[in-house]
């Protein structure tokens, strides 16, 4: 079960920890995903913490165990840490991330972050910060990838190539207008099957499905779990593109409100409610929960995996939430 092999997790690291064997554990720490190890952490003492993060080689990982250590843990444990070290982790990660973890510290702490990173990524993390944490603008990715209508399919693949290495999630190519109105978007399957020489504009589909800016993530996760789609584009008011919300941001939303309900259904107070999550518990009841939570996550991730392949124009997001379209 993945509870008991958390419990396993927890008790492993924090034997070693007792015995100093720190080469096992640095063994350990090599072998185990950051996300993992964040389930650690909520066990440890602060000494402890530290001790563990400093063997984690990998900046990224550094990144995604920031990203998933509790709110109250993490500010905690960022108190002991260099402002340069977390400038540095800060700037490997996707600028959602950023934006969230930004947005737990104290005001004068988190002017300090920003001040010093680099001013294309502070400005992309203030300009998430401007929406509300629960609105799609709050959880949207910046990092898109968006190209001209008469960009020919042969310019966008090499646009890709040289250009779009590090976005985060590039299964969907979005066309815009001279005005970066959203006007198309593209699976990669569709660009490599076309001739060359042809203009996005002739094989994009324009029946584009988007989410505004403040839609509640709520509501977007359920759009996008409802269409089974990748991502799904964000538009300001003026129909600007402006960001991506990914299916990962999804998973997390729907984790959030899954601990909210079965805390609230064991008859826990709101106060516990809003600072606990039974994902990070090693109780035998979060335990179950998590099992019961991974087994679907595990179902959901196969069936999308196997409709992936499927028709990408119906898979792929593309029906305007304005026209009403069902299933």
């Amino acid at each position: 079960m993945q509870g008991d092999g958390n419990k396993i997790l927890i008790d492993s690291v924090k034997r070693l920890l007792r015995r100093n064997a720190l080469h096992n554990l640095k063994k350990i720490v090599d072998k185990t995903h950051a996300a993992d190890l964040s389930r650690v952490f909520d066990f440890l003492t602060l000494s402890d913490q530290h001790k563990l993060f400093q063997m984690i080689a990998d900046t990224e990982q550094k990144g995604i165990l920031f990203s998933e250590m509790e709110a109250d843990t993490f500010l905690e444990f960022a108190e002991g840490l260099e402002l340069e070290e977390i400038v540095s982790i800060l700037e490997s990660m996707p600028t959602d991330d950023v934006a969230d973890i930004i947005g737990r510290l104290p005001e004068e702490r988190s002017d300090e972050i920003l001040q010093r990173m680099e001013k294309e990524g502070s400005e992309e993390v203030e300009g998430l910060l401007r929406y509300e944490d629960d609105t799609a603008g709050g959880i949207m990715v910046p990092d898109f990838i968006a190209l001209g209508e008469e960009t020919t399919a042969r310019e966008a693949i090499e646009s890709l190539q040289k250009e779009h290495q590090d976005v985060e999630m590039p299964f969907y190519l979005y066309v815009v207008n001279e005005y970066d109105n959203l006007v198309g978007v593209i699976s990669l399957r569709q660009l490599v099957v076309v001739p060359p020489q042809t203009p996005l504009s002739a094989f994009m589909t324009t029946d584009v499905f988007s989410v505004k800016t403040d839609m509640d993530q709520e509501e977007v996760a359920r759009i996008v779990a409802r269409y089974d789609i990748l991502a799904v584009p964000v538009v300001d008011e003026t129909n600007k593109l402006v960001g991506i919300v990914t299916v990962d941001d999804v998973i997390d939303i729907f984790r959030r409100e899954a601990t909210e309900d079965i805390l609230k259904m064991a008859g826990v107070g709101e106060e516990f409610v809003e600072t606990k999550s039974v994902f990070k518990s090693a109780h035998p009841f979060s335990m179950a929960v998590r099992e019961l939570y991974w087994r679907y996550h595990r179902f959901l991730c196969h069936r999308k995996l196997r409709r992936k392949s499927e028709t990408v124009c119906v898979s792929g997001g593309l029906y305007s939430c304005h026209h009403g379209h069902g299933r």
